[in-house]
């Protein structure tokens, strides 16, 4: 084996690695939902108290995510990396530890900042291991089947962990995963160097941070709230001043955090975009689709986790490989419209799925066909956010475009069920039966849901540029 040979089998082991320290924050997201029942009746949680244990974590997470990348860029990719996974894996045992309502909390918002880090910089860390055109788009197909598949597999984990043995378990067996991840990838990844020359932008890691979060603490605690309460509307128009000021001290200091500059890629301003309408038909899809099995079906959280298997495995064949060849075939604009579009057929499907809906009818088929679309077009979107911009800001745009995903799946996701309960309780009071009426909420978020994926399948086809380009290509600078 030649030197070439041998570097280039370390760097998909590298990829391997990474993405099992993805995979571990992902499952983190779904593992949990599982095992509340279980959490709630131990800890003595109430049903108000409950959701603080799912919160805790998206708002320090989403909170981090900017931060998180740019300090991947400026002290170097792996070096953070290897903090959050420490950070991750750490709270990870607290929370298998906790004895306690505040304990479990407490660890799950640290988990959450370590997961942030995590995320903000693997895909940064991928982008600059993979240069070449051809085994960046398959390694960005890696990548984006374990973020887009990783919740399914978490369904029929956290169920098996959480049946055989205890819902702390679900959080204990990451320990050995993040051991594992952080001694490989000190041994697979070199350390790199940083741009710690520049110094890091406290105000505006400050303001962007709170708005973050306030942003996230705000949605996630609107349907209990009301969205037009004060509380809500309160928070909203808070975040919306501090990210005012935010890029307000953006446009003025000598080293911003994120450069406004960077937004002149016009294929990462649009990707953000469609990541964050997309974010938000999946999530429609992933956890609307769960309850109309699980409330409408009467499925056990098991048969949900195998009813969603086969999308899982088309989206990890189109993922692991052919989405990688039709990007290099095709380029970037034209999958990423097919993609989409077959996707916003599979959620029409569940669209129209019956009360006394049969799974090889009004079930498979939707699944399918959003496996496949989600399969061919998270990759070109994935590439087209990271294609344009240069190593010193890759932790930067992976933090943008993870807040992108991440806000946009939280915001989707609230607005959608709660549009989904709005006309769900319209029927109920008009008479109809639970089943009938929580069905008619689900069929509505999941059609609008379908709207979402044709939008973006529009914005992709008309205002994506077509780009071989890597960074390499690329000025040295794009920004300051």
């Amino acid at each position: 084996m030649t030197g070439s040979d041998a570097a280039r089998r370390k760097r998909w082991w590298a990829l391997l690695v990474l993405c099992l320290g993805v995979l571990m924050i992902v499952l983190d997201t779904t593992i949990v939902n599982v095992a509340l029942p279980s959490i709630r009746t131990d800890l003595g949680f109430t049903e108000t108290s409950l959701v603080w244990v799912v919160n805790a974590y998206m708002l320090t997470f989403g909170g981090f995510l900017l931060l998180g990348g740019r300090l991947g860029d400026l002290y170097g990719h792996r070096k953070v990396f290897l903090a959050g996974i420490a950070l991750f894996t750490l709270a990870s045992l607290g929370c298998g530890l906790a004895g306690s309502q505040t304990m479990l909390i407490a660890a799950r918002a640290v988990q959450g900042l370590g997961g942030a880090v995590v995320s903000a910089v693997a895909l940064s860390l991928i982008m600059n291991l993979f240069t070449e055109p051809g085994d960046r788009a398959k390694a960005m197909g890696v990548y984006g089947f374990v973020c887009a598949g990783g919740g399914s597999i978490g369904v029929l984990l956290g169920g098996l962990l959480t049946s055989v043995l205890s819902w702390h378990w679900i959080f204990l067996v990451n320990l050995p995963i993040g051991i594992a991840v952080a001694a490989l990838c000190m041994a697979l990844i070199a350390p790199g160097r940083g741009h710690a020359a520049q110094r890091l932008d406290w105000a505006g890691a400050t303001t962007v941070t709170l708005a973050l979060m306030l942003a996230v603490y705000a949605v996630v605690n609107a349907n209990e709230a009301g969205w037009t309460s004060m509380q809500t509307l309160g928070l909203l128009a808070a975040a919306a001043v501090l990210l005012g000021l935010f890029i307000a001290i953006e446009a003025t200091v000598d080293a911003p955090l994120m450069p406004l500059a960077l937004f002149r890629h016009r294929n990462l301003a649009v990707a953000n975009v469609a990541g964050v309408l997309w974010a938000a038909a999946m999530f429609a899809w992933f956890f609307m689709s769960a309850l109309y099995m699980q409330l409408v079906l009467g499925y056990t959280p098991m048969q949900v986790g195998l009813a969603f298997l086969p999308g899982n495995l088309i989206m990890a064949f189109m993922s692991l490989g052919a989405s990688a060849r039709l990007v290099v075939r095709f380029g970037i604009r034209r999958p990423l419209a097919a993609g989409l579009l077959v996707g916003a057929v599979g959620l029409a499907l569940f669209a129209r799925a019956p009360v006394g809906g049969n799974f090889m009818v009004d079930v498979l088929p939707a699944m399918v066909l959003l496996g496949l679309g989600a399969g061919v077009a998270f990759n070109p979107m994935l590439l087209a956010a990271m294609n344009d911009v240069g190593p010193q800001d890759s932790g930067l745009a992976s933090g943008v475009v993870n807040t992108s995903f991440m806000m946009g799946g939280a915001l989707g996701l609230a607005v959608l069920a709660s549009v989904a309960a709005a006309r769900t309780g319209a029927l109920q009071a008009a008479g109809a039966s639970p089943e009938i009426a929580l069905n008619a909420g689900y069929q509505l978020a999941f059609a609008i849901g379908a709207a979402f994926a044709v939008s973006i399948a529009l914005l992709g086809w008309f205002l994506m540029r077509e780009t071989a380009a890597t960074p390499q290509t690329q000025p040295a600078r794009a920004t300051h």
